[in-house]
């Protein structure tokens, strides 16, 4: 099983969600930590960068594995408009 990280910026932003959604996001970085190569709908490897994002409502969790640490790190939560900035 994976440890789940979160960056500053990305705790911030966590505890700022609406309660659903951090329900939510929560959830499935559960299932990540779980498993981080177990197909999750919404997930899909970003293509200029290294990570991933994942899609929940109009909201984005961008994060990465680190396979040799056994680390999910998440690095940031925020609106569509605002994460790829």
């Amino acid at each position: 099983m994976y440890k789940i990280i979160f960056t500053k910026e990305a705790q911030k932003a966590l505890l700022r969600l609406p309660g659903s959604t951090a329900v939510q996001v929560c959830q499935k970085l559960e299932q990540l930590a779980a498993d981080s190569y177990a197909p999750i709908a919404n997930a899909k490897k970003l293509q200029n960068r290294s990570g991933y994002r994942l899609r929940i409502g109009d909201w984005r969790v961008i994060y990465e594995i680190q396979n040799d640490k056994l680390v999910v790190l998440v690095l940031k939560i925020a609106q569509r408009g605002e994460v790829y900035r």
